[in-house]
């Protein structure tokens, strides 16, 4: 039977925790909580400050103890203060320009708050959950095309055990995704998803990629993108020209469904946990 739980952290906590693959931490005061943590409990996820309320709740993937900062914190004072760590699933979180007006409060459910992580009683998650489910019912939350590739990108990485992050900073920007092998490690894979956008702009990215990491190049776009981007590699971009390698935006989806079934047969048989 599943664990109900309730991770407390500010605005800026959520943002980075969703930007970082989803992936909240214990200190280790809170080792005794995070112990008894375990695979599908669900967590829901409460923003302190300005909203003061629950924005959504997802269950517990994996859990894992890391020794390297992550967090913008850990990172500025070079220690790790959140080492206590586990990933999670997000079955549904509004989106941040609705956290304050969407939110579901805890004084509505007479739910104490406390700082860090606690466990909540059943009763009260699910009923918080049954809130979510009918708004998401009545109000469906569109996701951008963009942001959706880039998901599923992220999962199908981390399905194939790499270290797969969005958004990922570097010189000249933010590339996509990318997949790394280990916390330490420049990215293997580079992925550049065109919805839109500037095309000259996303090949460059791929281009200083491959320049700096001989990493492998992947742009996903429509035909019609594909085509002007093969136009550029000929020319602008000819140096990268045989080393990128195309992606229809459906294949994302079809590639992620066929992972998913695949790991879920696994499980079935009993040859992965």
């Amino acid at each position: 039977m599943a664990n109900y739980w309730m991770a407390v952290g500010s605005p800026s906590n959520w943002m980075e925790a969703f930007a970082k693959g989803n992936i909240w931490g214990l200190r280790q005061r809170q080792k005794h909580r995070w112990e008894k943590l375990a695979e599908n409990d669900i967590v829901l996820f409460y923003v302190t400050e300005s909203v003061a309320g629950i924005i959504g709740y997802g269950s517990v993937q994996t859990k894992f103890i890391q020794d390297q900062p992550l967090w913008f914190d850990e990172i500025k004072e070079e220690k790790v203060i959140w080492p206590l760590r586990f990933e999670l699933n997000v079955d549904y979180c509004l989106p941040p320009d609705k956290w304050q007006t969407n939110k579901i409060t805890s004084d509505t459910l007479k739910l104490k708050v406390a700082v860090g992580f606690q466990s909540i009683e059943p009763h009260l998650a699910k009923q918080i959950i049954s809130q979510f489910k009918q708004v998401e019912i009545e109000q469906p939350v569109e996701v951008p095309l963009h942001k959706e590739l880039q998901q599923k990108l992220v999962e199908i990485g981390k399905l194939q055990k790499f270290l797969a992050e969005p958004e990922y900073p570097f010189e000249i920007g933010r590339l996509d995704v990318v997949w790394r092998r280990i916390e330490r490690s420049t990215p293997t894979y580079v992925f550049e998803v065109q919805v839109g956008g500037d095309l000259y702009h996303a090949l460059a990215k791929l281009k200083h990629a491959f320049d700096l990491w001989n990493s492998r190049l992947f742009l996903v776009a429509s035909q019609t993108d594909q085509e002007k981007a093969r136009k550029l590699l000929s020319g602008s971009f000819h140096e990268i020209s045989d080393r990128v390698r195309f992606i229809e935006l459906d294949k994302v989806d079809e590639l992620y469904k066929r992972k998913r079934s695949y790991l879920d047969f696994e499980k079935e048989l009993g040859i992965r946990s």
